[in-house]
């Protein structure tokens, strides 16, 4: 923080909820991914590149390649980039390889792809249904939800399987696709109804230079005015909301002109990530999530562009559709909308939309990308802010993270202020009561890392059910039942 000191609780907020890395599993820079061995035997060897360095090259030869380009993913296992392309034109192969890529020849097209996309979006929008082109098998990935049966799911698999086995799969998820309301650091509205709850994504400069922050679009749609406890007075007003359609996010601007809104993530106990780029996700590519609910979590992307059929929250027989999304196996629960997906290199990649499942069965969980986002708002990420309260330095991505002490109270929504931890610490005492969300002794069990008893209670939120923002009964049990957006 510089300057103006800001009360801890608004400095909680104002560090970005950008999720607590030291809590999760220790931060590999590989993941296992299996190798995939259909390359052409290059006389050059694919280069060994980080995954934010290979989104770049993708996109690179995706304008080089042009229509011989079939889409690309991230082999943590090798950390080489693996590209796809039409078969038939060697010149197209060498480019790629000298480029510094793995090449794999495939059948189908990009265009291809995207023309099936377009067929199931024509016969098969049906709430409970996602899609998304995976460049690892080259086809496109489609999901239902368990709400999926009957003769929703005969008009979907006959869809699908019009389409033909070697463009299109589907398969069946055991939770509900549903919007997750709760996450990062908590932020609290008031509709109709009751208490709405989400999570901060990233801190923002908006494009007139005030301080603000993203944060999924629904939640940006249920409520105008958004606090950092469930009882305090507002601190934010919603400038700009996208849901559902072409994304689901909210640019939300801090009332006081002069918060200090530092670019870091809030990783719990005193420890932040500091986020210094915003960067597009790449396929294969290993990603953290945290959330006010669930705390930190990782996993890997497993499409990008999808489309994702939400029950509608304001008509029982509606959809909500959202496209341009990131699919993840990243698990996700109620309270965790709006949550900051990013990487362990500190470039900000989505905020948490939605899914299905939870954190101890796992699940698909969609994210809106971070890179959309500040197009469409015109925001630009962070704002040089030495950081909010006394976070110090910043976390090792590789500690347990649990001593935690000066962590503060964290009562609805996080004090969290206090010095560095010891990033060698296991975090589970000091970090307050955080009534509103369960005890969360210690950052949570995360990887064992701490108990984290009380977290799926909520107790002091409700069931959520009549917020003004759709059913959500269960999102304070997080059971896990519905696809719903995880506000």
């Amino acid at each position: 923080m510089s300057h103006k000191r800001i009360p801890k609780r608004k400095a909680a907020i104002a560090a970005g909820s950008v999720v607590a890395l030291g809590a999760a599993a220790i931060l590999l820079p590989n993941a296992n991914a299996s190798q995939d061995g259909s390359s052409n035997g290059a006389a050059v060897a694919p280069k060994t590149l980080k995954a934010t360095d290979a989104s770049d090259l993708a996109a690179q030869l995706q304008q080089l390649l042009g229509q011989a380009f079939a889409g690309s993913y991230y082999d943590s296992g090798s950390q080489q980039l693996v590209v796809n392309v039409i078969s038939g034109d060697n010149n197209v192969v060498v480019q790629a390889k000298k480029a510094g890529a793995k090449v794999r020849e495939v059948k189908n097209s990009l265009a291809a792809l995207k023309a099936g996309a377009q067929t199931l979006k024509a016969k098969a929008t049906i709430p409970g249904t996602a899609w998304a082109i995976d460049p690892k098998t080259n086809k496109l990935a489609v999901t239902a939800d368990s709400t999926v049966t009957g003769a929703k799911w005969d008009r979907l698999t006959s869809t699908v399987k019009s389409l033909g086995a070697d463009m299109a799969s589907v398969k069946k998820a055991s939770g509900t696709f549903k919007t997750l309301v709760s996450g990062g650091d908590a932020i609290f509205a008031q509709a109709e109804g009751g208490t709405v709850r989400c999570s901060l994504g990233f801190n923002v400069t908006a494009s007139d230079g005030s301080p603000a922050f993203l944060t999924a679009g629904h939640c940006g749609v249920a409520a105008k005015q958004w606090s950092d406890s469930e009882t305090g007075q507002p601190i934010a007003t919603v400038d700009q909301a996208t849901f559902p359609g072409d994304g689901d996010f909210s640019l939300v601007k801090y009332d006081d002109p002069n918060t200090q809104a530092a670019s870091e993530v809030n990783v719990g106990n005193g420890q932040t990530v500091q986020i210094t780029q915003a960067a597009d996700a790449t396929v294969g590519e290993q990603v953290f999530r945290m959330g006010s609910t669930t705390g930190l979590h990782d996993g890997q992307v497993t499409g990008l562009d999808a489309t994702v059929n939400f029950q509608s929250e304001t008509d029982p027989g509606g959809v909500d559709t959202v496209t341009g999304l990131i699919q993840t196996n990243v698990c996700a629960e109620a309270g965790d909308s709006g949550g900051s997906l990013f990487t362990q290199d500190g470039s900000a990649v989505g905020m948490t939309s939605g899914g299905s499942g939870d954190c101890t069965a796992g699940g698909e969980t969609f994210f809106q990308p971070v890179t959309t986002a500040l197009q469409a708002t015109g925001a630009t990420l962070g704002n040089g802010g030495a950081g909010a309260g006394d976070q110090g330095g910043a976390a090792d991505p590789s500690a347990s993270a649990t001593d935690g002490t000066g962590a503060g109270d964290q009562a609805g929504g996080g004090d969290a202020v206090g010095g560095s931890a010891d990033p060698s610490a296991t975090a589970t005492d000091g970090t307050g009561d955080q009534s509103g969300t369960g005890d969360q002794s210690g950052i949570g069990d995360q990887s064992g890392t701490g108990d984290q008893s009380g977290i799926g209670d909520q107790s002091g939120t409700g069931d959520q059910s009549g917020t003004g923002t759709g059913d959500q009964s269960g999102a304070g049990a997080n059971d896990g039942s519905s696809l719903t957006q995880t506000r």
